[in-house]
């Protein structure tokens, strides 16, 4: 049995991005990797919450905002570049830096007022309980004798 691959719906861009870079002999847009990116991110749920992990190492939880209006979650902050050293001093620079910001659409089910926010080992994890209304319950039949 094979190996199972993931998709991702943007390795066919970056392998164009990289073949046009090696045909005109640079990298187009390694120049300035202080633009706006987004971190990754899992997103699943069980019966009873929503859950959300970013992936964010090297930031600090103090830069990083999360806000909830009507049911757009909205996470931003910013990686801050090397303060001690220059850009002159770099020979290659992969990692993004400066602002970045993802929006999710939260279902009706999500209870927006009870969202817990954690920050381990380089992870934002994000817990959104589920209404009550909205958990699955059993119904017992009544027999008739």
């Amino acid at each position: 049995m094979g190996n199972i691959m993931r998709w991702d719906p943007f390795r066919d861009l970056m392998g164009i991005h990289g073949e046009l870079n090696r045909l005109f002999g640079r990298d187009f847009g390694e120049d300035d990797m202080r633009g706006t990116w987004a971190p990754t991110m899992d997103v699943y749920e069980d019966k009873e919450r929503f859950v959300i992990t970013l992936e964010l190492p090297g930031i600090d939880p103090a830069d990083v905002d999360i806000s909830v209006e009507d049911s757009a979650l909205r996470i931003t902050g910013q990686r801050k570049f090397y303060r001690e050293l220059s850009e002159d001093n770099f020979h290659r620079v992969e990692r993004r830096y400066g602002q970045f910001s993802r929006t999710l659409t939260l279902p009706q089910t999500a209870n927006v007022d009870a969202v817990n926010a954690s920050f381990e080992d380089g992870l934002l994890t994000l817990d959104i309980p589920k209404k009550e209304e909205a958990k699955p319950r059993r119904i017992e039949i009544q027999a008739k004798a």
